[in-house]
This record gives structure tokens, C-alpha cells and sequence, in this order.
């Protein structure tokens, strides 16, 4: 994986970018005020600073569409020239109002980094370490404001410290990123996923995964294309379809379902069962609290059951069963086959008789993606002379080389990707169905697998052969995003998709935002971005060194002969240097504890650090014991700040949404970010004027408590699941819901 942590680190040097501005107006404004003689202005302290929030807020507003429309990638470049001219522009700035065009430009840059670099990163990471890399841009951006702070105190003991230089640097290593975003970075192979260009993600994918192999994420990425939809909870024991005959036919029998996976050869057999799976139970339960009047939503629940004593996933390239060997029945012969004809999903041209697609694709698929499966239609039917169909047995819906034996069915975080084909007995007695995706996961808490007969479990009279390996798995149950309604009345003979060209033609659309699934990710994401701005965290960085200043922390380097405020700087530049140990860690349990645990482990932090520096703010202790409360609360703020609510609304809303309209809902989540940024931005010094640090703080720790609240009631766990699986859990949780309200 290590192509996938080279290109996070990479793409996190934007939010580098945006720490070292952070930082440098903090240590620069207070030599702006003397030039231009803003003493006694603080409306216009507060807009050269705030300026750069009103242009990422002027930027994030048409941010999103466009990416969805041109690509991430070439906004993070258009993202790095803005760095570099507003750079140039600070570093010459004659007068206020050049300033402020150039803190404008720099504001643009700041908008596209801060939106699109977790959605990059979550859209190139494996589910397993994305928590981890989308971290990343908290750690680059405190790395960036230390880096500053130091430059800025090493200038602020010049005789005459240039804030123009200060605030100039920042072209340089907007250079690098330059160099990065057009050399390094390539494309987010989701995006290309959804504009149909499957070639170029493969390549992308391959390169990130460092394997050859990469069908089962390819066919993820796909299903990632539609939005909203019925899903439903199932619960499955599931064998080896070696236990069926060749010439039984499964297709009508309720207590047997035959499930393809997404490589050449893989298929087994699923017995339906209910009652026995976490995730079911977990829905139940979540219904019934619901009954109750519980005030926890039942999303919640019905997320923490997955991570209930989650079985040892191991590679991601073997998640679900730990007995690939044994679970899947890939017949010596049809191996051979699949492997001789190895043939590319975009390299061979597309076969008009085998598949069935509403429009022709672009140049880069030729080929279809999904290849049907055997279904008792086609039992009585002649076969083809090319013989296409010979293969449908053991077939696959997604073609490739055959490769390591089940190696890339996971698709993270013990998940797996099949499909079942559905049929039942339509009009004129003719036989009428379709596919249904299936996200499994293995049950948790039991042994990985039991011997046993599926058959002989099913009260069937079947011989089957000996015993063989079983698992117990719950299923996300839903239609495929390539299914086309518009294919049933075209009566196609046995299964049919529609090619993934024409599904991505259909784009992003506002009336997605109101799919209920979309709608709950929206209240969470925007409930989170709102609660960690009020939480003051912008505000304080800002005006980090005049806090500390009034505090009194200069006394405790005024024997030093440091002045008041070089001392401030200096106390800033050490606070940033202690972030970087606790975004580590927050960056090690990302992926083990969770998101929502750190939220619930930090805040109570937050809250208690803010409240001691009411008291330090309102008693006097004696200026050294004041400036000591001070400085080590704020540092114990940071610190917490940094490990939870800093990172997680980011990486959250990165995650919760659908592939189709990611960019649409982070747009108007990091629109939500910037108003509130400027708002706190902007009212903090009439705040300090008006009520002073201790209603400052005391304001926050409110905030705070209303954060603690709304993360235990509304925000799910989504550590090491797949981004299609999230959002297939927001659908379920957002009709449950419905469900009971209308009830």
C-alpha cells in the first residue's frame, strides 16, 4: 500500500500550505496593526485576517460541481498557483487593499485544499489505513504552522521585522506542491470510475495497491455509481457451491441462493436464515429503541454493530473468509479457461450478442464490464457458436485474470462484493428478474468457519458430498448500480447491465441530495463542521500569540530579554511542536479505536481545558501562576483538538457520501466550515474587547458540551468499512427511520 501513502502524503502538502498561512497572519498581523496604524481598528485586524476565509468561502461554493465535473486532481493544481500568486502579491502589498486582494487569492487556494484533499485521499486509500492517511492533513497543516512559527519569531527578533517577507515565503513551498499536483498525483480512480474511463482507473488502482490484480475493487468503485435505492439487511450461512450439482437447478428454491463473485470463478451457495447475525439484530434493536423513545439514532447502533469483536481481518486481500481455498469452488478446467482468455474488461471488443447496454460507451470501454450468469432461462437455450456462454457456470460478473485464488474478492474491512440473480414467474408465464448487489460481512464473535454441509443444514435430501466449510455472514441487499430499469422492457434473455459509461452519463443531480440516505449524511456532516468551528479551535490559532500575550505569558521569558511579543510566538511555535506527537497517536487509533471513540474521549478534554482557563481568566493567582494556567491549558486544548474533533469532520465527511454527489455534499459541508470560520474569526477580537477571555472561553465550552451530545446521539462509527458500504448504511438507517416515523 505503499503507492497509496505516497500519494496522501503528497496531496496533504496543501493543508501544510494552509497551516504555515495560519500561523504566519497570526505572527505577521501584529506587525501589520503598527504600519498601517490598525490599533484602534479592529474591524479591519479582523478582515485581513478573515479575508482568506471569504475567499475559500467564495471558492467552495462552485468547488464541488466542478470537481465532480473536471476532477480532483486539477483543482489541487489550480489550488497550488494560487498559493504561489498570492504569495508574490503578499510579498509586495504597497497598502492595505493589496493586501487584502492577495489575502483574497490565498483564500482560494486555502477553499480547494482544505475541501478536496480528504476527498482525494479518502477516494485513493484502502478502507483499512483511510482513517490513518486522511489524518495526514492535520499532521502536514501543524507541521506547517511550527515551521512558521519559528520563521516568524527568528524575524521577530530582527530591529525591524518584515511582515511582508513573513507572508511572502509561502510561495516556495507552494512550488513544491506545484511540482507534486502535476508530476506525482494522479487521478482519483473513483472520479474516473464515474465518467466511465475504467482503463485509467485500473492503471491508478494498480499503482496505488502495488498489485496487478484489481478486479474486486474495480467492481466496488462501480457499484459506488448509484445513489439511494431500496437496501435491505439479510443473513446468510454460506458454503461452497460445490454441494450443488452441475445439472441441479438452485434458482427456484427458496432455502438455497447461488452468489457470483467478482472474479473469474468464484460463485457459492447462501442458505437465508434470520435472527443470527449482529447486524441483524442490531436493526431490530435499533427499531425497537426507536419504539422507546430512545434519543440515540438508530444509525448508530446499527454501525457499532459491525465493530462488535470484529474478527482479525488480516490482509485486505482475504477479508471475509480465512479459508479461500476450500470456500470457493473454482473447477481445475474453467481456471485454465479463464486464464488462457485473460482478456482485459477495455482491451477486447464488446460482444453485441452476450451483452445488453442502452448506449454505445466512450473509446476507453470496449468491452463489458459484467458478464452474465447462468440462470434457468437459458437452461433450454442453444448455445452460441462463439461460445460465450460455456463459461457461465463457474462465470464471473467481472472478468480478469484469474491470479491468486480469491485474492481480490475483499473489498476491506472484512467485506465482500457478490451478486445474486433473482427470478420469478413474470407474465405469459415467462421467467422475469434481476441482479441484486450483496456487500457480506462475516459474523464477529464466532469461530471463522464450521464444518458442515449447507445442504444437510437446509433440511434438504441433496447428497453433498462430504462436509465442507461454512460461514455465517449478514448482507447489505440492494439493486446494482449498472441495473437499468429501462432493460426489463427490452426482455432480455437472463441478466443484463447497462454499461458503466451510461450510468456515469447521468452525473451528479440535486434532487440526489434529498435520497434520505444523502439527507442523514448531511445532518451529520454539516451538524459536526458547524460544532468544531463554534468550538473556537480557528479562532484561537489565529490569535494564538496576542492570547497568550494578554494572558501574561511574556514574564515567563522577559528574563530572558525576549520582548512581549517575540515570548508569544515563541510559547505559539511550542504549542504547534506538541500537536504533532498527539495528531501521531490520533493517526495510529484513527483506524483502531475509531472516529467516533476519539470524538467521545477528546471533547470531555476540550471542555475541561476551557473551563480552567475561565478560572485563570477570572482569578488571580499572580501573573506567573496565571501565564502558567494559561499556557498549559491552551496546550492541552490543541493537543485534544488535534487528536478528535480537528481531523474526524473532515475525514467523516469524506466518507459518508455517495460517489455520485461527493463533491455536491462537501462542498456544502466545507461551506458550512468557512461561514463559521469567519464568523468566529472575524467576532474574536470584539468578543476579547467585550467580554474578555473568560465569556470567550466560557462561550466555547458550551459549544462543546452541545458537541459531546450530538456525537453520542448522531454520529456513526465508519472505521476500516468500505466508502460504498457507508453510504449503503446510511440508506438502511435513513428508511428505518422513515419507517418508524410513519409508523
Amino acid at each position: 500500500m505503499s503507492g497509496a501513502v505516497l500519494v496522501a502524503v503528497a496531496a496533504a502538502i496543501g493543508n501544510l500550505l494552509q497551516g504555515w498561512d495560519n500561523a504566519t497572519i497570526a505572527g505577521a498581523v501584529l506587525y501589520i496593526k503598527k504600519e498601517f496604524n490598525l490599533e484602534s481598528e479592529p474591524t479591519i485586524e479582523g478582515l485581513i485576517v478573515a479575508m482568506s476565509l471569504i475567499g475559500a468561502t467564495v471558492i467552495t461554493t462552485c468547488s464541488g460541481a466542478i470537481s465532480d465535473a473536471i476532477g480532483r486532481r486539477p483543482l489541487l493544481i489550480i489550488s497550488s498557483v494560487f498559493y504561489f500568486i498570492s504569495g508574490l502579491v503578499m510579498l509586495w502589498s504597497p497598502n492595505v487593499y493589496v493586501l487584502l486582494l492577495a489575502r483574497l487569492l490565498d483564500g482560494f487556494g486555502i477553499g480547494l485544499a482544505v475541501t478536496l484533499v480528504p476527498v482525494y485521499i479518502s477516494e485513493t486509500a484502502p478502507p483499512e489505513i483511510r482513517g490513518l492517511l486522511n489524518t495526514l492533513p492535520q499532521f502536514t497543516g501543524s507541521g506547517g504552522m511550527f515551521l512558521s512559527y519559528c520563521m516568524v519569531f527568528g524575524m521577530s527578533l530582527m530591529e525591524t521585522p518584515n511582515w511582508r517577507l513573513m507572508l511572502g515565503v509561502l510561495s516556495i513551498p507552494s512550488l513544491v506542491y506545484f511540482g507534486l499536483t502535476i508530476f506525482f498525483l494522479p487521478e482519483s480512480p473513483r472520479w474516473l470510475v464515474s465518467k466511465g474511463r475504467m482503463l485509467e482507473a485500473k492503471q491508478v488502482l494498480q499503482r496505488l495497491r502495488g498489485r496487478e490484480d484489481v478486479s474486486g475493487e474495480m467492481a466496488l468503485l462501480v457499484e459506488g455509481l448509484g445513489v439511494g435505492g431500496e437496501t435491505s439487511i439479510e443473513e446468510y450461512i454460506i458454503g461452497p457451491d460445490n454441494e450443488i450439482n452441475d445439472d441441479q437447478d438452485i434458482s427456484g428454491d427458496k432455502d438455497h441462493i447461488k452468489l457470483y463473485g467478482p472474479e473469474a470463478g468464484l460463485s457459492w451457495v447462501a442458505r437465508p436464515v434470520t435472527g443470527q447475525s449482529n447486524l441483524g439484530i442490531a436493526s431490530r434493536r435499533g427499531s425497537m429503541a426507536s419504539q422507546t423513545a430512545s434519543l440515540v439514532d438508530p444509525l448508530v447502533t446499527l454501525f457499532g454493530s459491525v465493530h462488535e469483536k470484529l474478527p482479525d481481518t488480516g490482509s485486505m486481500r482475504s477479508m471475509l473468509f480465512p479459508h479461500f481455498g476450500s470456500m470457493f469452488s473454482v473447477g481445475g478446467g474453467n481456471q485454465a479457461r479463464h486464464e488462457e482468455e485473460d482478456w482485459d474488461e477495455e482491451s477486447q471488443a464488446r460482444d453485441g450478442d452476450d451483452y445488453q447496454t442502452g448506449a454505445d460507451s466512450d473509446d476507453n470501454l470496449h468491452s463489458p464490464l459484467i458478464s452474465r450468469q447462468t440462470t434457468s432461462v437459458e437452461k433450454d437455450m442453444v448455445q452460441p457458436a462463439h461460445g460465450s456462454l460455456s463459461s457461465m457456470r463457474h462465470g464471473s460478473l467481472f472478468q480478469g485474470t484469474a491470479g491468486e485464488q480469491g485474492g481480490s474478492t475483499g473489498i476491506g474491512g472484512g467485506w465482500q462484493l457478490a451478486w445474486k440473480w433473482t427470478e420469478r414467474d413474470g407474465k405469459d408465464g415467462q421467467k422475469e428478474g434481476g441482479f441484486k448487489r450483496i456487500y457480506l460481512h462475516q459474523e464477529a464473535g464466532g469461530p471463522g468457519s464450521r464444518r458442515g454441509s449447507l445442504v444437510s443444514l437446509a433440511g434438504g435430501d441433496h447428497a453433498a458430498g462430504g462436509e465442507s466449510e461454512y460461514v455465517q455472514a449478514a448482507a447489505l441487499v440492494s439493486q446494482p448500480a449498472l441495473y437499468s430499469k429501462d432493460l426489463v422492457n427490452q426482455h432480455p434473455v437472463g441478466p443484463a447491465m447497462v454499461h458503466p459509461s451510461e450510468a456515469a452519463s447521468k452525473g451528479p443531480s440535486w434532487r440526489d441530495l434529498f435520497e434520505p440516505g444523502v439527507k442523514r449524511a448531511l445532518v451529520v456532516g454539516i451538524g459536526l463542521q458547524v460544532l468544531q468551528q463554534f468550538s473556537g479551535i480557528n479562532g484561537v490559532l489565529y490569535y494564538t500569540p496576542q492570547i497568550l500575550d494578554k494572558a501574561g505569558v511574556g514574564v515567563l521569558l522577559s528574563n530572558l530579554g525576549i520582548s512581549s511579543a517575540s515570548a508569544s510566538l515563541l510559547i505559539s511555535g511550542v504549542t504547534t511542536l506538541l500537536m504533532l506527537p498527539s495528531i501521531a497517536v490520533a493517526m495510529r487509533l484513527m483506524d483502531l479505536s475509531g472516529r467516533r471513540t476519539l470524538l467521545l474521549t477528546t471533547i470531555p478534554a476540550l471542555i475541561a481545558s476551557l473551563l480552567v482557563l475561565v478560572i485563570g481568566s477570572t482569578i488571580n493567582f499572580g501573573s506567573v501562576v496565571n501565564a502558567a494556567i494559561s499556557t498549559v491549558s491552551v496546550i492541552v486544548y490543541f493537543c485534544c483538538f488535534v487528536m478528535g474533533f480537528g481531523p474526524v469532520p473532515n475525514i467523516l465527511c469524506a466518507e459518508i457520501f455517495p460517489t455520485r454527489v461527493r463533491g455536491l455534499c462537501i462542498a456544502i459541508c466545507a461551506l458550512t466550515f468557512w461561514i463559521g470560520d469567519i464568523i468566529v474569526t472575524y467576532s474574536l477580537p470584539v468578543m476579547l474587547n467585550s467580554i474578555g477571555l473568560a465569556g470567550v472561553f466560557g462561550l466555547y465550552a458550551v459549544v462543546c458540551v452541545i458537541a459531546l451530545v450530538f456525537v453520542y446521539l448522531k454520529v456513526p462509527e465508519t472505521k476500516g468499512m468500505p466508502l460504498e458500504v457507508i453510504t449503503e448504511f446510511f440508506s438502511v438507517g435513513a428508511k428505518q427511520a422513515e419507517e418508524e416515523k410513519e409508523n
